[in-house]
């Protein structure tokens, strides 16, 4: 089934020898440019901040999670309430993952077969089974723009027949998943696996991409393998997808690990980094990262960075955020203040990614950020 309200062009390549590249998506609900940085509102919430925080800081789509919703408060129940939209509040994009990632980390919990996996609630031990038909009918209760289909996500170390397997059932559902029924209005990506093996991936994006999906995603890594892995991986899939269609590499990640796969041609990221970090008082500058809760910053009066736009940079100093997380402290602002912090530095980091990529040199951008990211933690000694 077409959907005539997607569309994806690229917009500039860059010149200095990488593949990097600028674009624009256009979905139902708004369009935003790429390479993207999605927060991640697993239950349908951004942690600790609002909606019109979310967007302040800078977001233009979100990514909210199939498996949790469908848990709680479930896919009926969120259709009847007109979708995920209207229920939190959300007028941008929202990409919502196949909750194939958290199913297949219920060890203890889970039966696979070809036809689906059946699991057990981690909350209430309530029986559900997911089948690539179910999980595509719970993103249309949910009324996401971008969708997942299920795939079979596996950790590192995997042998090769382990992986193979769970590639193989991964291109079956992806197959059964084009075929089902959704809204017109819905895309479907297809997801490459293959763990950490090359012929795997190459295999995997093969066939994907003669299935013609509407966009790619990148699955299966930041799950233990090495950082070279995870390179050589990326550098293989995108050999093979093809290039007017968006790449987005699930779950990464880390400043580093970003700038890595956009010099390899992906465009879309997703990580709860940014949020987790903050509510464990650490705070991303482009200078690296800060822990507030060090008593170096206990008389400090500078912003956590100099030049941020953020609310919590243009009105608070270290010293207060080191009170907010301070023992016997801990008030819930601290944890609001660093989170709208560490979404506008993802955002801020995404545009000059985008201007040093539509300007040519986004390999000297890339050395010069590697260079200074780290002098903070220096500082910190």
């Amino acid at each position: 089934m077409t959907n005539n309200s997607f569309s994806f062009i690229v917009a500039s390549d860059d010149l200095s020898g990488t593949s990097a590249r600028t674009g624009h998506i256009t979905t139902p609900h708004g369009d935003f440019d790429t390479p993207v940085f999605m927060p991640v509102a697993t239950r349908a919430s951004v942690k600790t901040v609002s909606p019109a925080q979310v967007k302040e800081a800078g977001s233009t789509i979100i990514l909210g999670n199939t498996y949790h919703l469908a848990l709680r408060p479930g896919a009926e129940l969120m259709r009847k309430l007109g979708g995920l939209h209207r229920f939190m509040r959300w007028d941008g994009p929202i990409l919502t993952d196949s909750g194939g990632f958290q199913v297949f980390s219920l060890a203890n919990l889970r039966k696979i077969s070809d036809s689906g996996v059946t699991f057990r609630s981690h909350i209430n031990g309530d029986l559900f089974t997911f089948t690539p038909e179910r999980v595509l009918e719970i993103q249309d209760a949910l009324g996401s723009d971008i969708i997942m289909p299920l795939d079979h996500c596996i950790g590192w170390p995997s042998t090769y027949e382990e992986a193979r397997e769970a590639m193989e059932r991964s291109v079956r559902w992806a197959a059964r998943s084009k075929e089902a029924k959704r809204q017109n209005q819905q895309t479907l990506f297809g997801i490459v696996q293959g763990s950490a093996y090359r012929d795997l991936r190459r295999t995997c994006a093969q066939e994907l991409t003669a299935m013609d999906f509407s966009g790619y995603s990148i699955g299966g890594l930041a799950v233990g393998e090495t950082k070279e892995i995870m390179t050589e991986m990326i550098a293989e899939v995108n050999a093979v997808l093809p290039r007017h269609k968006p790449r987005y590499l699930m779950g990464v990640g880390t400043p580093q690990d970003i700038l890595m796969a956009v010099s390899q041609g992906v465009d879309m990221f997703d990580c709860v980094m940014p949020t987790r970090n903050a509510r464990g008082g650490g705070a991303f500058t482009f200078s690296g990262k800060l822990q507030v809760r060090n008593s170096c910053y206990r008389e400090s009066t500078s912003p956590i960075e100099d030049g941020c736009p953020c609310y919590c940079c243009q009105n608070f100093n270290r010293a207060y955020l080191h009170h907010l997380f301070s023992k016997k402290v801990e008030e819930v602002l601290g944890l609001v203040l660093l989170t709208v912090h560490n979404l506008t530095f993802y955002h801020r980091l995404m545009s000059k990614i985008r201007d040093a990529i539509h300007s040519g040199n986004y390999r000297e951008f890339h050395e010069q950020f590697l260079h200074k990211y780290g002098k903070e933690k220096e500082r910190e000694k």
